[in-house]
């Protein structure tokens, strides 16, 4: 399913609400955080949804939003 993030809830989890209106609870799955991928509110996502609670979800891909270049601003740190 696609649908687009509307707000940013504590605990890493994020209020979707989707094309046909139903608002889900999602959290980001396990590949965008260890590639360090941020969602913020107006983001257009892709949401798993499970079969047994229809207000939860798993968002698996962020759109690009048109205008920001490829990797963005990027923090340069010493890294041991």
């Amino acid at each position: 399913m696609e649908g687009e993030i509307n707000e940013i809830l504590p605990d890493g989890r994020f209020g979707v609400t989707l094309d046909n209106e139903h608002r889900l609870i999602c959290y980001t799955a396990g590949k965008m955080r260890r590639y360090r991928i941020r969602s913020v509110v107006g983001d257009r996502v892709h949401v798993e949804m499970t079969p047994y609670d229809l207000t939860k979800g798993r968002i698996v891909f962020r759109e690009r939003t048109p205008g920001q270049g490829p990797g963005g601003a990027r923090k340069r740190g010493y890294r041991r």
